[in-house]
């Protein structure tokens, strides 16, 4: 795959955005930095999702049901099964593939069956606490062990959503199906999308499951509950391994805090897998942008290319998903670019797409009183297989017109085209932005027209 960073959609050239899919689209080549919360399916308004998190809860309860009744080896082993869920591509790796617990962890964990008694009565209701009760039980196993519960139900979603936007499904086996008639992990073999790097199996999942912190977590536990209602003044605070000892110690303290929890349940949100800057830090970033000195006096440099990533990335949204920033260097130069998929969800990007092989926007970051004929070049060398023969430079000052007149050249010798946007377009597009009228985008499209005009015919 020669784009950056590429995603299951670029790969087969389906063009959807993410914002109009009911599921998180999948990186080839990482995970998504985000998790499943089971807290958010037993909030939902949906009786599906309910379901599924009482299927979840029930599973895990009955491994600790297996544990205190004699079959210890059997629940560690299962309990380890569901540890790692590297289908879904949730979390923070960077090679798509997690590592499973030990067996003492998961000794660790079903022990807290033997150990507390409320826990022994009832079982769990919310299995995120063993966060608040066993070290190194992170929120990627609570998302691991919830997609593995569930794996049947995310294969017919992920089959659903296939058939819906026509993404390409082919036979493979799943190793890890827990079935919940024998209580076991099972192999299927079915109909999924595969990753074309690895041909290993692809589960998509619903995007308003996804949270970056699970809703009940260490942190909130202590900082919000623990040290307002628990901690006495002047006492030491516990460090960690204490204060999970505590909470074992004192389960009912435990549950208090995620009886406070369930009660701010309308505050319990999906964290969106990107979000627009308010208007008013939109207005903020455009004034700080006009301000600065062209040049690298003071770091106007780098001041000016943090603000205008940071407010591009908004403006563009949701018509271009962000793809990635990085840095490259230039004849000795430090070059900074905004890279954008494009998915053709406007005419105008359909149309370089077609016309220009355009798989992604290249943003160029200049910082410079004058943009010149080797600024012009250096963007021309960079476009490529990989992004195709269209870019952006955004500057400080609309181009001399034998500067613009580069370009047209280009155009006319080697059918490419770069645009170029100064600060009078950066604030344009963010009047736009702020008024909701019309679209940001529509000014960048204006650009292309008045190039393509200019061009010969």
């Amino acid at each position: 795959m020669s784009i950056i960073r590429p995603r299951l959609n670029d790969f087969y050239n389906i063009p959807f955005i993410q914002e109009e899919v009911d599921f998180a689209i999948p990186f080839l080549d990482e995970d998504i930095p985000l998790y499943v919360d089971p807290f958010l399916l037993w909030k939902s308004p949906s009786m599906q999702d309910n379901s599924l998190h009482l299927s979840i809860i029930n599973c895990f309860n009955h491994l600790g049901h297996a544990f205190i009744n004699g079959k210890e080896s059997e629940a560690i082993q299962t309990l380890i099964r569901a540890s790692e869920c590297d289908e879904v591509g949730l979390g923070n790796s960077k090679a798509k593939t997690g590592k499973r617990i030990g067996e003492k962890m998961g000794e660790t964990i079903l022990y807290t069956f033997k150990t507390i008694p409320q826990i022994n009565k009832s079982g769990f209701t919310h299995f995120e606490e063993i966060q608040l009760l066993v070290d190194n039980f992170s929120k990627d196993r609570v998302s691991d062990i919830a997609c593995n519960f569930i794996q049947s139900f995310l294969i017919d979603f992920t089959i659903e959503q296939c058939e819906k936007y026509g993404i390409p499904i082919e036979k493979t086996t799943l190793s890890n199906v827990y079935d919940l008639k024998s209580n076991k992990f099972t192999t299927e073999i079915t109909h999924l999308p595969v990753n074309p790097t690895n041909h290993k199996p692809l589960l998509l999942v619903p995007k308003r499951w996804l949270r970056s912190i699970p809703w009940i977590n260490s942190d909130d536990y202590f900082h919000s509950f623990y040290v307002s209602k628990i901690h006495i003044d002047g006492a030491e605070f516990p460090d960690r391994v204490k204060l999970l000892s505590f909470n074992r110690d004192n389960y009912d303290i435990v549950k208090a805090y995620t009886s406070i929890k369930e009660k701010q349940i309308e505050n319990c949100k999906h964290d969106p897998l990107f979000t627009q800057i308010p208007v008013t830090s939109a207005k903020g970033k455009i004034s700080t942008i006009t301000k600065l000195p062209t040049g690298k006096t003071n770091n106007a440099d780098r001041k000016y290319e943090d603000n205008v990533c940071q407010l591009m990335t908004s403006l563009v949204y949701p018509h271009l998903d962000f793809a990635q920033e990085q840095s490259r260097t230039e004849s000795g130069v430090l070059i900074r670019d905004l890279i954008f998929y494009n998915n053709k969800s406007y005419d105008f990007l359909s149309e370089i797409y077609t016309s220009y092989d355009c798989k992604q926007i290249v943003m160029e970051l200049k910082n410079v009183h004058e943009v010149t004929r080797d600024h012009i070049f250096q963007v021309n060398r960079y476009l490529n297989d990989q992004f195709g023969r269209f870019g952006i430079i955004l500057t400080r000052n609309p181009p001399l017109k034998k500067v613009f007149n580069n370009t047209i050249d280009l155009w006319g010798g080697q059918r490419r085209c770069i645009l170029i946007l100064d600060d009078s377009d950066l604030k344009l597009m963010t009047n736009v932005f702020e008024t909701k009228q019309r679209s940001p985008i529509e000014i960048i499209k204006k650009k292309y027209i008045e190039f393509t005009r200019a061009c010969p015919s």
